[in-house]
């Protein structure tokens, strides 16, 4: 097991007691907070040694720790500090110690029929699956890949979500709480009343001859209507497709070209800031090239968004083009479930591939199901009185997950916000939090970096005070952007989930649990339940202890994604044969002395220099670790001596000017914290990055950019902003 080594590690006390870390967690010490068991407290340090750090316990600053001493000859100097709990945080936390942890893991992988038995007996199964709880071949060499879980169980997922918390008395809780673009605009739906709008599309949908097993293109803005049809499509047992509504009409081609829909539910326009964004040109585009690609789409559903575009000024196709008002009130708000089996697929969610075709990754619904719902529990350290925000949008597995399913198999109240984060300015997520009294928070490292960027007057003209849990999703937060989200948002008392998962894991592989051990600025810390990570080397060989290598899983969990649409093949050799009998995550990933986990980006992300493997995250850490530093990106290009040289985009604290000597003092912060072989080629100075409107870095246009190749950048229309091209071409020679 993972952390079993740190359970032995001794420890002297001032007293002169000599105990192990297991027995930690009942000593009480002078300095008001416990320690967690298994924390290696070689890290701990008294006043007055030469690497003195803080320890930080919730609100305030410990620097020093009387009661402990340790071999300081055992400290390096660039420890990272621990982040601890309050005690009154892991006193009410949902796993409120490092022992708990403990006990649960083992058995999640001593017992894992056991332990996810017990779980998803929670939820309702209109029959119970047979004597195989899973089933799983992950070893290419025996045969086709295979995962399974609760398979010949019975459910249904709209079912669990909704009918389930109406029957437990849950009714008139809200559901979900919705913002609009404009500050103002607002609704919300209880739990029955989404129930009843769930029922109405899907029996429009019904209606229209979709049936269980038939595929639903969704493109639609972040409106209720987005998780409402998802939820009818899973009510009915038909497969929805969420289509991310800032992908092109050509990406949106792709998509209906490959899963073949019955019908595309979409939106006329969206207002994103002061933008209008006119969607249903793109669904007309994207139908009239599926034509001609030979796979037609004879109904399109669109929702009238009157604040964005007008129904007048809406091009509109008789005969296909259906207004979602002129028909989804009239139906029943009486819907009978599709019952399905554990193994039916809930939803096919497109992905990027290194080839340029989209992948389709297939979830399925039992073992998704009661994973999702698992993760967010503790992840979130969730209660029944959260107020629960997640900034995704449900075209990314994140929405999925962690907005729609999740949270609502919890009875969560679940917040829903059309606009982008910073209009009609920087405070509007404090606005929004303050306004609905918050508690819980997730959002991606670059938007953190953003607003950190924009200032804190932005954060602390707003009480935020519901707050208690903060998350990070999407890549890995760097230290200094965690500190702020840590000090500045969460006023330092708000524990941090940074989560590693993926598209295609379905829910939380490597995360905090909130309350239950000491964090790390900028690490995942360790393997959620049932998840057996391993580190291996260019060989496969599973590495102990310290290291750094490739992240594989070995054994399948509940969540699991089960094929890529229509691409078995794919999928095996994908995931599976790169390291066999591991599932290979595509990223790289460091564990330090104390076994936690830090994730250095994607294998396809590291830099090949003189020999040296640099991720890119690692080195975009060290340059926002500099206080003039507000956001990079790093790329490799081609390098005539070194093969590869390292490439960095920067964007500067508003303010501060470019000039030479910041370039070098950039370097130099590279060279101090990894060495002088990841020290940046080239210094490009960016006034901002390219991103998708979900705030993803698009670094296939900075390497082109870098190679010189700017004729070449391809498809730019998911860009927020395609003047940063224009302006990161001027400065390129600056």
């Amino acid at each position: 097991m993972v952390l079993s080594h740190y359970n032995s590690l001794p420890i002297h006390l001032s007293h002169g007691a000599f105990v192990t870390s297991e027995s930690l967690f009942s000593l009480n010490f002078s300095s008001n907070f416990a320690m967690t068991p298994s924390l290696n407290c070689n890290n701990i340090i008294m006043n007055g040694n030469r690497n003195n750090r803080r320890i930080r316990n919730g609100s305030s600053h410990i620097s020093h720790i009387n009661a402990v001493k340790v071999d300081q000859s055992l400290v390096s100097e660039d420890d990272e500090d621990f982040v601890l709990p309050s005690k009154d945080f892991a006193a009410q936390a949902n796993v409120q110690s490092h022992q708990q942890y403990l006990e649960m893991y083992k058995r999640s992988i001593e017992d894992p029929s056991g332990f996810w038995s017990d779980i998803a007996s929670e939820f309702y199964w209109k029959q119970k699956w047979g004597d195989k709880v899973y089933d799983e071949n992950l070893d290419i060499r025996k045969g086709k890949i295979k995962i399974e879980w609760f398979k010949g169980g019975i459910t249904n997922m709209c079912y669990n979500c909704l009918d389930r918390n109406i029957e437990a008395g849950l009714g008139d809780k809200i559901a979900i709480y919705w913002e609009g673009n404009e500050p103002g605009l607002d609704g919300s739906l209880t739990y029955s009343q989404l129930r009843d709008q769930v029922s109405q599309v899907a029996n429009y949908l019904k209606d229209i001859g979709v049936k269980k097993g038939d595929t639903v293109i969704i493109y639609m803005p972040m409106l209720m209507e987005l998780p409402i049809t998802m939820l009818a499509c899973a009510r009915i047992g038909a497969i929805h497709s969420v289509v991310f509504a800032g992908f092109s009409a050509e990406a949106l081609t792709q998509r209906i070209v490959d899963c073949k829909p019955k019908v595309v539910v979409s939106c006329n326009a969206v207002k994103r800031g002061s933008k209008t964004i006119h969607l249903k040109d793109i669904v007309d585009a994207a139908i009239n090239d599926s034509a001609q690609n030979g796979v037609s789409v004879d109904v399109s559903l669109v929702y009238e968004n009157p604040v964005a575009l007008k129904r007048v000024d809406t091009k509109w196709k008789e005969g296909r083009d259906i207004w979602w008002q002129d028909v989804i009130p009239s139906y029943s708000t009486n819907c009978p479930v599709e019952w399905v089996d554990a193994e039916d697929p809930l939803f096919i969610l497109y992905t990027s591939g290194s080839t340029g075709k989209p992948k389709g990754v297939v979830h399925t619904t039992g073992g998704y199901m009661v994973y999702t719902a698992t993760t967010f529990k503790y992840a979130f350290d969730y209660k029944p009185s959260d107020i629960y925000w997640c900034t995704a949008d449900c075209g990314w597995i994140t929405g999925h997950s962690y907005i729609t399913y999740g949270p609502m198999l919890n009875g969560a109240s679940v917040l829903v916000y059309e606009g982008t984060p910073n209009y009609p300015d920087a405070g509007r997520c404090w606005d929004i939090v303050d306004k609905y009294k918050v508690t819980i928070f997730y959002t991606a490292p670059t938007l953190v970096r953003s607003l950190m960027r924009d200032g804190d007057e932005y954060v602390t003209r707003y009480s935020r005070k519901s707050l208690r849990v903060l998350g990070s999703v999407g890549e890995p937060i760097n230290p200094s952007a965690w500190r702020w989200f840590y000090d500045v948002v969460g006023d330092s008392k708000c524990p941090i989930s940074d989560t590693w998962w993926q598209t295609e894991s379905g829910g939380f592989m490597i995360t905090p649990l909130p309350g239950t051990w000491p964090q790390k600025p900028g690490s995942a810390t360790f393997p959620f339940f049932g998840v057996q990570t391993a580190i291996v080397d260019e060989k496969g060989v599973e590495l102990e202890g310290e290291c750094s290598g490739y992240l594989c899983v070995k054994s399948s969990w509940p969540g699991a994604f089960r094929t890529l649409y229509g691409d078995h093949e794919r999928y095996e050799t994908t995931y599976f044969k790169p390291f066999a009998n591991y599932y290979f995550s595509g990223d790289g990933c460091k564990r330090d002395k104390d076994g936690y986990y830090w994730l250095t980006g994607r294998v396809d992300d590291v830099i090949n220099v003189s020999g040296h493997r640099i991720g890119t995250a690692e080195v975009e850490s060290a340059l926002v670790s500099h206080p003039k530093c507000a956001e990079a990106a790093v790329v490799g290009v081609e390098h005539e001596v070194k093969g590869q040289g390292i490439y960095a985009f920067v964007t500067l604290v508003d303010g501060v000017p470019y000039s030479q000597e910041l370039r070098k003092e950039l370097i130099l912060a590279v060279r101090q914290q990894i060495g002088a072989f990841a020290a940046p080629d080239k210094i490009h100075w960016a006034p901002s990055l390219p991103k998708t409107r979900s705030g993803k870095i698009i670094r296939r246009v900075l390497r082109k950019i870098a190679s010189k190749q700017v004729d070449e950048l391809g498809d730019t229309s998911t860009l927020a902003d395609p003047n940063v091209i224009n302006q990161l071409i001027e400065l390129a020679d600056s």
